[in-house]
This record gives structure tokens, C-alpha cells and sequence, in this order.
């Protein structure tokens, strides 16, 4: 059967960088009321109550910031709606041509990863915007009697993807997303995110997708109106872009994950990651590894949406 799974499975073979860091500190207080006896057995006289200035709450904790350098390509580049060849060209030099002309939909590519990204902590994506082309086959389940899972060999299609993205040279992909900054930034205030930054929400949606649960061992998916859906309301109820990372399978989504912290280092530091790994180990407010005994069991809590995420799903500005 194909499911909205199918046409889902292309995003990551071009979500090329791709949660939140936000908090508001309430405080209050009151008015102390003094009270004065007089001496002599008198009947205590309430005075009034002394004037106070009203408690000054603090303010909300800023959301964590993260500006970017200066690109070191002081190339010109070209205007945002003119962008797709010179895009193309630089990704094809990247990821290889072959791949790039396999997989990356041609029109308004950094529209539609500015897209993409800001989608994936929701709970549905704008497919018509999605910058990869869709993928064939069908998602691959077992039946046992009334009992669907989702099946290992499933895991195995994705092997050309995560080869990919093994071998991408975090510095070279994060330099270019420096020099196509401007592009995107752009992009994403035509979203409707006037004076917003793009890379913080690069940087939430990076943190959202780390917080995705290693599950280990067979879900279950249940048949809805139309399509599969997950059996476990907890899984069910999770972001599309976590979705999409749990239905890799496990280790697929350990090799996404190392990938998605080496970049989020290089785009708030501008650094390349240690060598050996400081993507291997999860980091702090990151999904540890769940136990054995199904997902049921383990996959605990959605994490908080981000701001907006249960906005619909947000396309190109007109």
C-alpha cells in the first residue's frame, strides 16, 4: 500500500541542515501590610497600608541567538528568485551531480528548504513545497493476524541516503549554506517572520529532531482512514520531521543525528566538529537510547511544539 509515508521518505535526501531554546521566568509579589499597636491597653490602630512600588516581573529569558559570519565567498550572489542554477551547481559540486539530478525538484530550491525546515517540527508538512523529488516504493510492513509492524527490511531502502550523508564534508556543506545565507534569511522572513532570524530556527529545529526516541524493536502501525498511522498515540502525536526519523530505523537515524550535531556545532561556532566524534554521544536534552520491550513503553513524552508549530503548514509568500 502507498502512504503519505511514500511520498515523506524523500526529505531527507535534500534537507540539506536539518528545537526550542525558549523561556519565560513569571515572578510576582505583593503589598506587606505594618501594622502599629499603641501602648496602654488601647485598641490596636490599623495605619494604612504603607505604598509600595508594584513588583517589576522579569523579563522572559531571550531565546538563544546565532548569528553567522561572514561568508568567505565574496562571490556576488544572485537575487533570491534567480538563485535555482547558481544553487544547483554548487550542490551538484557537494553531493555530485548524478545525486543532485536524481533527487533535488529544481524550482525555488532554497524557498523550499526554507520551507521544509520550518515545517518539520509540525504536525503536517506542505508537500507541493518540498525541494526533493518523490521517491518509489512502498513502505515495507509484516502482518501477523490483526497485528501490523513496521518491518526491518524497510530500514534498507535508505541506505543510498545514509551513505550520503555519511560522506558529506560538514565544513564544505556549512560553507555553503554561509555563502546562500542572505538567500535563505530572506526566504524566511517572506514566510512571515519579519526580523526573525533563520539560523535560530535552524538551530530549534536541529534540537527538535535530536530529541526524536531511539526505539529498538518492531512498531506497531495501525490502518487509518487512508493511510498507516502509528498504533501508540505517543508516536502518533509526534512532529512529522520525528516521524520521518523513526521510521528509518534506528540506526539510520543515529547516522542523521551524528550528521544534524555536527552541524548545528558548525553553524553556532563556525567550527568543524572534533574527529572521532563529538556527533556520537547525545548531547544535553537529547532522546537517549530506549530500552528493549517496545516503543510503547519507551517512547515517553512528546517534547513541547516550538513556537508556532501548530500553525499550519507555511508555504512562499505570494
Amino acid at each position: 500500500m502507498n502512504t503519505t509515508w511514500d511520498s515523506e521518505d524523500s526529505f531527507w535526501k535534500r534537507t540539506i541542515v536539518y528545537s526550542v531554546i525558549a523561556a519565560v521566568v513569571v515572578v510576582g509579589g505583593g503589598a506587606f501590610y505594618y501594622f502599629k499597636f499603641i501602648k496602654g491597653g488601647k485598641p490596636a490602630e490599623v495605619q494604612a497600608p504603607v505604598a509600595q512600588a508594584p513588583a517589576t516581573p522579569e523579563a522572559p529569558a531571550e531565546p538563544e541567538h546565532h548569528p553567522v559570519p561572514t561568508s568567505a565567498d565574496a562571490k556576488p550572489l544572485p537575487a533570491l528568485n534567480d538563485s535555482d542554477p547558481s544553487i544547483a551547481q554548487d550542490l551538484a559540486g557537494l553531493f555530485g551531480k548524478k545525486s543532485i539530478d536524481q533527487m533535488l525538484a529544481p524550482e525555488q530550491v532554497i524557498r523550499h528548504i526554507v520551507v521544509t525546515i520550518d515545517n518539520l517540527p509540525r504536525t503536517k508538512v506542505a508537500e507541493q513545497m518540498r525541494p526533493v523529488k518523490a521517491t518509489g516504493g512502498e513502505t515495507v510492513t509484516v502482518a501477523n493476524g490483526d497485528t501490523i509492524t513496521l518491518s526491518a527490511d524497510n530500514y534498507a531502502r535508505y541506505a543510498p541516503l545514509i551513505k550520503l550523508v555519511q560522506n558529506t564534508n560538514t565544513q564544505q556543506l556549512g560553507a555553503l549554506y554561509l555563502r546562500y545565507y542572505p538567500l535563505f534569511q530572506q526566504s524566511y522572513e517572506d514566510l512571515g517572520y519579519p526580523g526573525q532570524y533563520f539560523n535560530d530556527r535552524l538551530v530549534q529545529v536541529i534540537d527538535h529532531l535530536l530529541q526524536t526516541p531511539d526505539l529498538r524493536g518492531p512498531i506497531e502501525l495501525k490502518q487509518g482512514k487512508v493511510f498507516y498511522e502509528y498504533a501508540d498515540p505517543a508516536l502518533e502525536s509526534r512532529s512529522a520531521g520525528q516521524k520521518l526519523l523513526l521510521r528509518m530505523g534506528p540506526d539510520n537515524a543515529a547516522a542523521i543525528k551524528k550528521k544534524l550535531r555536527e552541524l548545528k556545532m558548525f553553524v553556532t561556532t563556525s567550527q568543524d566538529p572534533p574527529k572521532g566524534g563529538a556527533g556520537s554521544a547525545a548531547g544535553a536534552g537529547e532522546s537517549a537510547t530506549a530500552p528493549p520491550g517496545g516503543p510503547e513503553s519507551s517512547a515517553g513524552p512528546a517534547p513541547q511544539p516550538l513556537p508556532n508549530d501548530q500553525a499550519k503548514p507555511t508555504g512562499p509568500a505570494k
